[in-house]
């Protein structure tokens, strides 16, 4: 009868008959499976401390996504404002309707003849 596994970590013993394998050879077995579990273990510990990172930083960029979306909101916002408040100047801006301001050569005199007074 030939050695074989029962259970987990369990090993039948051999018969003295052909391709027995010594007891050294049964203890580096042994050694390099609890060497490959602790090896498995520190692998799946790494990748959850992976998994946690890339989460925290999903989380950290959702909230940042957030703010500059408020921000951007913010800004819409006051452009539409200032559009509004260039629009009513424009009508009354007296530099706008001037005939002076399409003279390539600035002039010192020409803003005060545009100026009301």
């Amino acid at each position: 009868m030939s050695g074989g596994v029962l259970a987990a970590g369990s090993v039948l013993p051999r018969s003295s008959e052909g391709g027995q394998q010594s007891h050294e050879e049964d203890d580096r077995k042994v050694r390099r499976r609890e060497k490959n579990r602790v090896a498995a273990q520190r692998s799946r510990k790494k990748q959850t401390q992976k998994a946690d990172k890339l989460h925290e930083e999903y989380e950290s960029l959702e909230q940042e996504n957030t703010s500059l979306k408020r921000e951007i909101g913010k800004l819409t916002d006051e452009m539409k404002h200032l559009s509004e408040v260039l629009k009513d100047h424009e009508k009354i801006c007296p530099l706008l309707h001037c005939t002076m301001n399409f003279v390539t050569v600035p002039r010192p005199d020409a803003l005060s003849s545009c100026l009301p007074r």
